[in-house]
């Protein structure tokens, strides 16, 4: 046994050390494809083939390790029992499997004696994996192609399982349901086992090219996590309903190179190298080879108070959870809430380490004083090194290299200092331009008297310019104006009520209507801040505004030459602006099927892809090409019979802000519901970048968002009718086609959670955020809808019922009410129509049922009645 003694390997520029190499011990044999074992206060690994070494974390390491034979042939596999008293521990070689009890080989050692264990299997085969029940009663043997379920206390079989086509490599049992037992293959599948009755319960498919070397049961979350030997995760969902669907793929090595990239944006690459060689692996060094193995050798639980220091986790919106992947190069710790890579370690990296390449590995799974202990066993020489990992100086000196390009202070939606002077939002200069125009408009328009003059070439009225075509319009609106009026008036009877926090979700259908009778698609869908009204923006050249219970006739906004590619109401409700495709910006007035103002072509290169209402309805904020506009409007309510075809509005632009690096500018963001600074906007180069239009200027850019271009930014704006928390208007979310949702924090701009489930693999599907913040709705391909709930990364409902895939969600911001938006649903008269869904709370439908129901019979009473007279 070698003793280097406790030695600090942190490189230059760290405080703290990282890694300490508490012990080395050298073996006559390699132990390098070995089970090995680490629990809270004991590590236990093979010694020269058939010896059992168990050391004691907490004892002075001047003292010698426990030593136990029993075995004939080189130990192959070891597990600690699932109990502190007695703790146990299994050893198993291909001649015996021995279960020994800690407690009772101290107590032997220590009077003089041998320490003997409970043989409870004999000549099984060659033992890869061994696993204690949680109650210690039963031991599972991975032997070959088959698992052995054992009784830990005598030699008794008590299941044999029988169904992989290759040796198994890991099995687990499940905490939460008895008898179910999991296993993982080098067939590349998973298994489901009943134990006790030997019945497969489920079958995977071949889910890689590559062995399954590992596996984790998460019982939070209810998942299975599985490693194979090409360096990628699988985790499968054990919820009851999800048919053990596929949650997150991940990839450690693209995710590890995505890691050090972000590294090296921060910083440029020769300081890192100059700095400290742990940030930079060998890997990015031209002058190495490119590594050919990346073997999943251990995922372990990383305990939770290693995330960050107390300031970030007061910013975190979300608990994360973490695992640590132990790999032949490296220990890796992976965020369960974004499956991003938090911090790696590579063993080469550290020069003085004994082992730079690791065979088998074992890590504690709660940390002591802030230090984990974890073994590990050299791939190519006969050595065993005991690592103490400082998590949290690894997180620290890590993360700290994280920094998001262009931020230079915190950012919030909610606005929290005063307006600037030189600010394009402030308006001091546009008052006095104003008030300027007017008195020339003023000036112009006071008559004159002035002598008459007779001219002797007169010109004709109407023949040097071009007529105006359009100067009156017949008024075909007058059942849609009463729509608007009986919306008002119902907004104004109503009591306003909060929004019911702690309800689930809705998940029962209650209406479908259709709105085009001919086959097209609703591109945009939009609710008005009070709930009343719901707008839908048609590739038909068309605007639709009904009442929120879908009854009665819309209203229809005609004029545009193209499909209306967004929709958005003012914060009072009384407005509508929408953008089309053919370059145009028109408002429209609720009560008027008119726009008020519309702005052409002249004034666009390019189409309009996003239009909205800013700071309390008093800018327009609209994307067009690769920047986005800061408009200031007038609107003129002034009516004039006579005059009708004069319009006095007008609309003046402010500024441009253009996006770095992109062609075009695919999604815009920003809060019209309270004031904020803030603006949101997503290019084609995959990038997110915040302005700050209070300094009028980027105020950070978020690079690799997504593996393809988002195509949708959803902000977590509240309503009047619930609260949410401060911090929770700072959370938005992301999509892109083929990568799920991501939800960020403004207040780190890191991905905290990821979203997984539904499918997206051709077309964009819209995302929402319910009024109270606590449930995401989006729609899928596969027919149907999803439902997230914001502290869980897999769905908690999946809502069937739809024909075609759904495009479009929106939650009502008053009350428990969702809509969903699908595309092209067949009809009986085989016409193709575009439905929209509206989902209630089963407790809403409940009651509507009861009332329906004792109408019927009361009806029923009645006609009964008169039958009888």
């Amino acid at each position: 046994m070698e003793r280097p003694g406790d030695l600090c390997f942190a490189e230059e520029g760290c405080s703290s050390s990282i890694v300490l190499e508490k012990q080395v011990f050298l073996s006559k044999v390699p132990e390098s494809h070995v089970q090995l074992a680490c629990g809270l206060h004991y590590c236990a690994f093979p010694l020269n083939g058939n010896e059992l070494c168990v050391w004691k974390t907490t004892d002075d390491f001047d003292r010698q390790p426990l030593h136990m034979i029993g075995h004939h042939h080189s130990i192959t596999a070891l597990a600690f029992g699932s109990k502190v008293n007695p703790l146990l521990i299994c050893s198993a070689s291909c001649d015996y499997v021995i279960v020994w009890n800690l407690d009772e080989c101290m107590k032997k050692v220590l009077q003089g004696l041998m320490p003997q264990g409970i043989v409870i299997g004999t000549l099984l085969g060659m033992v890869l994996y061994v696993r204690f029940s949680p109650d210690d009663q039963t031991v599972a043997v991975c032997a070959g192609n088959q698992i052995y379920i054992l009784s830990a206390k005598d030699e008794a079989l008590i299941a044999e399982l029988e169904g992989h086509l290759a040796p198994v490599t890991a099995a687990e049992f499940c905490t939460w349901e008895k008898n179910i037992l999991i296993s993982v293959s080098e067939d590349r599948s998973f298994k489901v086992w009943d134990y006790c009755t030997g019945l497969l319960l489920y079958q995977s498919t071949v889910i890689t090219a590559f062995p399954l070397l590992s596996l984790f049961i998460d019982e939070e979350n209810k998942q299975i996590i599985t490693g194979c030997a090409d360096g990628q995760l699988w985790i499968f969902s054990l919820i009851k309903g999800h048919q053990y669907r596929c949650v997150v793929h991940i990839n450690v090595k693209k995710e590890r190179e995505k890691f050090y990239r972000k590294i090296r944006k921060s910083e440029q690459l020769d300081e890192i190298q100059n700095a400290s060689k742990v940030y930079v692996p060998n890997k990015l060094r031209t002058e190495e080879t490119v590594e050919t193995t990346f073997p999943v050798l251990r995922i372990e639980h990383c305990d939770k108070f290693v995330n960050l220091s107390d300031e970030e986790q007061n910013c975190s919106s979300v608990n994360a959870r973490f695992l640590w992947i132990g790999t032949s190069t490296g220990l890796f710790i992976i965020n369960l809430a974004n499956f991003e890579v938090e911090a790696i370690l590579h063993y080469r990296d550290y020069s003085a380490l004994s082992i730079q390449f690791a065979g088998s590995c074992a890590l504690m799974r709660k940390a002591i004083n802030g230090k984990v202990f974890c073994l590990l066993t050299s791939m190519f020489e006969n050595r065993i090194a005991l690592l103490e990992l400082n998590v949290a100086a690894l997180l620290k000196s890590q993360q700290s290299k994280l920094l998001i390009t262009g931020r230079e202070k915190d950012l919030s939606v909610v606005a929290s200092c005063s307006l600037l002077p030189t600010s394009p939002l402030c308006l001091k200069k546009e008052r006095n331009e104003d008030v300027n125009r007017k008195d020339k408009f003023n000036k112009k328009c006071t008559i004159k008297d002035k002598p008459l003059v007779f001219h002797c070439k007169i010109k004709s009225s109407g023949y040097t310019s071009t007529p105006q075509m359009n100067m009156f319009s017949p008024r075909t609106t007058a059942k849609q104006r009463s729509l608007a009026s009986k919306c008002k008036r119902n907004c104004k009877q109503r009591k306003k009520e909060d929004y019911p926090l702690g309800h689930p979700p809705p998940t029962k259908s209650e209406r479908c209507i259709t709105v085009a009778d001919k086959p097209t698609s609703i591109c945009c869908i939009q609710y008005s801040g009070d709930g009343e009204l719901l707008a839908c923006g048609l590739a038909d050249k068309t605007l639709l505004a009904f009442s929120s219970n879908l009854k009665g006739t819309p209203t229809v906004y005609s004029g545009h030459d193209g499909a209306v590619t967004s929709v958005e109401w003012s914060h009072d409700k009384n407005w509508l602006v929408s953008s089309s495709e053919d370059r145009t910006l028109r408002i429209w007035s609720v009560s008027n099927a008119e726009p008020a103002l519309c702005l052409g072509k002249e004034m666009f290169h390019k189409p309009i892809r996003s239009a909205q209402f800013y700071y309390m309805d008093t800018f327009i904020l609209l994307s067009c090409g690769a920047e986005f506009h800061l408009l200031r409007y007038f609107l003129d309510t002034s009516k004039d019979e006579i005059k009708r075809y004069k319009n006095k509005s007008f609309c003046k632009s402010i500024q441009k802000f253009p996006m770095e690096s992109t062609v075009e500018i695919t999604s815009l963001a920003a809060v019209n519901e309270f004031y904020s600074y803030i603006v949101l906007a997503a290019g084609s180069n995959r990038a997110l970048e915040v302005f700050d239009l209070n300094l009028g200027c980027s105020a950070a850019v978020i690079t690799d968002v997504h593996s393809r271009a988002i195509y949708q930014i959803c902000q977590n704006k509240g309503s009047v009718f619930s609260t949410q928390q401060f911090g929770a208007y700072n959370l938005f979310l992301t999509t892109a086609i083929g990568d799920g949702i991501k939800l960020w924090d403004l207040r780190t701009l890191r991905c905290e959670r990821r979203f997984e489930g539904h499918s997206t693999h051709c077309h964009p599907c819209g995302i929402a955020v319910s009024p109270c913040g606590q449930f995401i709705a989006c729609g899928s391909e596969d027919k149907c809808a999803y439902i997230y709930e914001m502290h869980s990364s897999t769905y908690s409902h999946k809502l069937t019922g739809h024909s075609e895939s759904v495009i479009n969600v929106a939650f009502n911001p008053s009350s428990p009410q969702l809509f969903f938006v699908s595309r092209k649903v067949p009809q009986r008269n085989h016409r193709n129509v575009c439905p929209v869904h509206a989902w209630l709370l089963p407790t809403l439908t409940r009651q509507r049922d009861q009332k329906t129901s004792q109408r019927i019979r009361s009806t029923s009473r009645e006609k009964r009645s008169r039958s009888y007279k």
